[in-house]
C-alpha cells in the first residue's frame, strides 16, 4: 500500500460555541474567548497559513464534546481528525466506544489532566489505567495534557501503556520563565519512549508579551528537536487560545523561524507527516 501524499496541517486546535457553564476554563483574563469559534473562522487562516488541514481537539469534558466535533468533521471534511472526550474511569466505556463505531475520524481521546486536584494520582488510578489500556487495544491514540510538573507521573503512565501512540500536548507545558534546563531534565526519560510524540504547541501562552518571540522560545524547539527528533514532533496553533498571545497567522511564523535550518523531510515531519502516520490520517484533504 502506498504512503499517503504529505499534507501540510494544523494537528491541534479546538472549536466551541461558548456557554460559560460548559468552559469554566475560560477566566475573566481570556474574554477574547468568550465567543464562538467555528470551522468557518478557522478555514481561511489555514489558507493564508497553507494548511491543507486539521485535527479538532477536546475543549471540554463530555460526550457531547465528541458528537460535536465529529458532526463538524463531517460537514468539513478538512477537519481530518477528531480527539474527543469520554470518561476513561467508566467501568462501561466499552460501551460508550461503541456508539462511534463508525465514525472513522474519530481518532482519539484527551482529558484535561492538568486541571484535577492531583494530576498525578489522577494518572495513577487503577480504574484510569484499565480504560487506556482499553483504547489502545482499540487503536485510539490518547493525548496527554500536563503541566511540567507532572512530567514525571506522565512518563511512568507511558512507560506502563505502550501499545500505542501516545502525544504530549504543548511540550508538557515548560515554567519558562525559570528557564529550560529543569524542564528539559524532566521531559528526558517521557521523550526517550518511541511510541510517544510530542506537538510543538501552546508555547505563546506560556509566556508573557516580551518573550513572545523565536529568540526566547528557540531554545524550547531546539531541545525539543533534540530529544524527540522531527519524526515524533508535530506542529499545533492551539487556536483559539493562541489569539489570546498573537494572531494565527505570527504562531505559524515564529516556528518556521526555528525550523527553518532543518532538511526539508524534518520540516515536512513536523508540518504534517508525524500526524499523518500517529493519527493514520488520510493522504488526500479536500
Amino acid at each position: 500500500m502506498s504512503s499517503p501524499s504529505p499534507l501540510r496541517l494544523d494537528a491541534h486546535q479546538h472549536f466551541w460555541r461558548y456557554r460559560a457553564a460548559d468552559y469554566p476554563w475560560i477566566g475573566a483574563s481570556e474574554a477574547d474567548l468568550r465567543r464562538d469559534f467555528l470551522p468557518q473562522d478557522l478555514r481561511p487562516l489555514l489558507d493564508a497559513a497553507g494548511l491543507d488541514g486539521c485535527i479538532a481537539v477536546q475543549a471540554r469534558a463530555g460526550e457531547q464534546e465528541t458528537d460535536a466535533l465529529l458532526e463538524m468533521a463531517r460537514q468539513h471534511p478538512w477537519i481530518l481528525g477528531v480527539v474527543g472526550w469520554v470518561d476513561l474511569c467508566d467501568p462501561a466505556l466499552e460501551y460508550h466506544l461503541e456508539q462511534w463505531r463508525d465514525a472513522p475520524r474519530l481518532k482519539g481521546f484527551r482529558h484535561q489532566i492538568q486541571d484535577e486536584p492531583t494530576p498525578a494520582s489522577f494518572m495513577a488510578d487503577p480504574g484510569f489505567s484499565r480504560g487506556l489500556q482499553h483504547l489502545q487495544q482499540q487503536g485510539y491514540v490518547y493525548e496527554v495534557l500536563i503541566r511540567c510538573t507532572d512530567l514525571d507521573a506522565a512518563t511512568t503512565l507511558c512507560q506502563r501503556h505502550d501499545q500505542h501512540h501516545l502525544v504530549l500536548d504543548h511540550l508538557g507545558k515548560p515554567d519558562i520563565a525559570n528557564g529550560p534546563a529543569g524542564w528539559a531534565e524532566h521531559l528526558a526519560p517521557l521523550a526517550a519512549l518511541p511510541h510517544v510524540s510530542c506537538k510543538l504547541s501552546g508555547l505563546l501562552t506560556e509566556v508573557g508579551p516580551d518573550q513572545r518571540n523565536a529568540r526566547a522560545l528557540r531554545p524550547y524547539i531546539e531541545l525539543a528537536l533534540e530529544l524527540f527528533g522531527a519524526e515524533r514532533l508535530m506542529f499545533g496553533s492551539d487556536w483559539p487560545v493562541c489569539l489570546l498571545a498573537g494572531e494565527y497567522q505570527g504562531t505559524c511564523q515564529l516556528l518556521q523561524q526555528t525550523l527553518g535550518q532543518l532538511s526539508p523531510n524534518e520540516q515536512q515531519a513536523i508540518w504534517g507527516g508525524t500526524a499523518q502516520r500517529v493519527y493514520h490520517l488520510e493522504g488526500n484533504c479536500p
